[in-house]
């Protein structure tokens, strides 16, 4: 399988059922392409999906590919400050007090990882997030040094519309205008971040 965080695998996932959606077939190496990762990966990702509940029917032949006969909703959480200081203000009994703890921590960014190692955010990210965060609210463009499995490191602007936090680490939803298309970006795979002056609707 190929390398990369659990984080990687899951925006994927979501990503492939956000084309699927359309109800347009997609090619397995239209997907690979989209997602920029091998059509092996792709076929695992369905796999999982599968496993999950949600069938993607498969269409053979020279003009098959994947499509998607049923309505899945995925839902978008957030929290923002004033969730933060009303967990942290909460008094419960000793044992609740620490998962109490742990899910005001994940709001503020910090989290604890499937092996029960905390693990808070390096200034490098943080400031990346600040930086996406700022983005998202003026709806300015970003340009960001960034390294995929597929394609290596490559300088992309991006119009970023959503962060979002899985296990590993935090992610970015944004439209990469280097592929015309919805990307996922790992926070942590972003080697340099620049704010640009340009704007997008």
């Amino acid at each position: 399988m190929e390398k990369g965080v659990s984080m990687s695998k899951v925006s994927n996932i979501l990503l492939m059922i956000q084309y699927l959606e359309s109800g347009r077939k997609y090619s397995i190496n239209e997907l690979a392409e989209k997602l920029e990762v091998t059509p092996r990966m792709v076929r695992v990702y369905k796999e999982e999906l599968d496993k999950a509940g949600i069938f993607v029917d498969t269409i053979r032949g020279p003009y098959g590919g994947y499509v998607l006969n049923q309505s899945i909703r995925i839902p978008k959480r957030k929290f923002s400050l004033s969730d933060y200081n009303f967990i942290k203000g909460l008094k419960v009994d000793s044992t609740k007090q620490e998962r109490l703890d742990i899910i005001a921590d994940k709001i503020h960014g910090i989290y604890f990882d499937s092996t029960d190692e905390k693990v808070e955010l390096n200034n490098e990210i943080r400031s990346y997030y600040n930086i996406l965060t700022r983005a998202i609210k003026e709806k300015r463009k970003v340009l960001i040094n960034y390294y995929s499995y597929k394609n290596g490191t490559q300088d992309r602007v991006i119009r970023p519309v959503d962060l979002f936090l899985y296990n590993s680490g935090w992610g970015c939803a944004a439209f990469c205008e280097l592929r015309n298309d919805l990307r996922h970006f790992d926070l942590k795979r972003i080697n340099n971040i620049q704010l640009l002056d340009d704007f997008f609707k």
